[in-house]
């Protein structure tokens, strides 16, 4: 059973991130992608179950029928973000991995020269 995150865009408009199943011709476990506009004039993106409001968790399936597009790249971040939302586990990337290894003294200049608390909490 092969599954990729994809993100694509249904016949409906609707932009989907979920995994592709090549063999069974579907989308598993789809997740709508809202874009919301911020004050600063920006565009922040919100994931959100498919069947948002009444299903609270991202589960169901979607025929790949349903697909107009496919969007050709799709960021790390976004894919990190699904993965976090489909499974309730958080994903470490490597700069928290850094900041962790700040505040434990190694490396960064961290706790070994004297530092105050508070200059340790802000890694």
């Amino acid at each position: 059973m092969t599954q990729d995150i994809r993100l694509v865009k249904l016949i409906n408009g609707d932009m989907v991130l979920g995994k592709i199943d090549e063999n069974q011709g579907k989308i598993i476990d789809p997740a709508t992608v809202q874009m919301m506009p911020t004050q600063q004039g920006g565009v922040q993106m919100a994931i959100l179950p498919f069947g948002y409001p009444f299903d609270n968790e991202i589960e169901g399936e979607i025929s790949t029928e349903h697909i107009m597009y496919h969007y050709k790249n799709v960021p790390d971040d976004l894919k990190n973000k699904y993965l976090e939302a489909a499974s309730n586990l958080t994903i470490s990337s490597a700069s928290d991995l850094q900041n962790l290894q700040k505040m434990a003294g190694g490396g960064g200049g961290g706790g070994q020269k004297g530092g105050s608390l508070s200059d340790l909490l802000k890694g």
